[in-house]
């Protein structure tokens, strides 16, 4: 059974900077590309980061330049390094992998950056 745990989440206040963890089970990790989304109050859940399995990455706009996601396959965990938060990244931050049709969610850490 495929699970997927984020850890690292909190309250930091703005221009701090977070990172989170998110730990897979269930699957040869080192094959499949893994995501980081977010879901902030009343919005749609968005794609935040992806790295693929041959680590290569790719950003939203909003992140591109302070956000950094890592993968160690060794440890199964997939990470995202956030700098220069702001207000507008409070959200709660979902992990997130596809094994064929299959797509796994984790259950999701929350952040939350004062001003």
């Amino acid at each position: 059974q495929v699970q997927l745990v984020e850890s690292g989440g909190g309250l930091v206040q703005s221009g701090g900077s977070l990172k989170l963890s998110c730990r897979a089970s269930g699957i040869t990790f080192s094959r499949y590309e893994m995501c980081w989304y977010r879901q902030a109050p009343g919005k749609q859940r968005e794609l935040v980061a992806r790295i693929t399995s041959s680590s290569d990455t790719n950003y939203a706009d909003s992140v591109k330049g302070r956000f950094a996601i890592s993968r160690d396959n060794r440890k199964n965990t997939v990470a995202l390094q956030m700098k220069s938060l702001s207000p507008e990244d409070t959200a709660t931050y979902y992990c997130n992998t596809a094994v064929g049709w299959q797509i796994y969610w984790g259950q999701g850490t929350q952040v939350t950056v004062s001003s």
